[in-house]
């Protein structure tokens, strides 16, 4: 019996007592009893409010917990990502940003032989701790060539690992966009470096952002599949 229901139950006993004591001379209550009676009355509420209490304590600690322990597990993995494969992780309010080597050649829009492994880990993380995040892929291209072909370009780009994340990390393909911003000079790595060749090569490039909104990684019970 829940709390609520134990305390709307004692009360009305002690209105029936009451009732009682109104409605017949050989069933009176002295007010010392009636008093004694709405002391116990408030004594077992009192108990009842704190073990409740404790208990909404005990659980919010035990959250708060779980998801500092998730906090310090999402840290270590990415932590992991930075020295493995030489990414940089931009650690803002709202969004994680991968710059990842995830470079392709001039005018081509395929994965390298290098782009799995590293988006299959980022895969992984962003299944594991923010599943229900917004994820994004941008593309870009050096400065050679037209604004407009090399939007497309970009697009294309950011197309081809989009289509892997969702295909191969199991990502929820409504979550997952892809943006390009082509040869945008202040996106840039080298400005005025360009192709043909592999003059410019880390200009052609993408970049992964997790926008989790505030939300803190999912714990192990929110998860699919556990």
């Amino acid at each position: 019996m829940s709390t609520k229901r134990m305390t709307y139950r004692k009360l009305a006993l002690v209105a029936g007592v009451g009732m009682v004591g109104a409605a017949g001379a050989c069933s009176t209550v002295s007010p010392d009893e009636m008093d004694t009676g709405l002391a116990a009355l408030r004594a077992d509420m009192m108990q009842e409010v704190q073990s409740g209490d404790e208990r909404v304590s005990q659980q919010l600690g035990s959250r708060i917990n779980s998801v500092e322990q998730r906090l310090a597990a999402l840290e270590a993995d990415l932590q992991e990502m930075e020295r493995e494969f030489e990414v940089t992780v931009q650690r803002l309010e709202d969004q994680l940003r991968f710059d990842v080597p995830v470079y392709f050649g001039f005018d081509e829009a395929e994965l390298g032989s290098n782009a799995p492994q590293i988006l299959n880990r980022f895969a992984s993380v962003a299944q594991s701790y923010y599943p229900e995040a917004m994820i994004t892929v941008e593309g870009f291209t050096d400065p050679a060539g037209p604004a407009e072909y090399n939007r497309t370009l970009g697009q294309r780009r950011a197309d081809a690992v989009r289509e892997y994340i969702v295909q191969s990390g199991s990502l929820n393909g409504e979550r997952v966009r892809a943006v390009s911003y082509g040869e945008d000079s202040s996106r840039l790595i080298a400005p005025g470096e360009t192709g043909p060749g592999q003059e410019g090569w880390q200009n052609r490039r993408v970049v992964l952002v997790i926008d989790h909104q505030g939300t803190p990684p999912a714990t192990a019970t929110e998860e699919q599949g556990g």
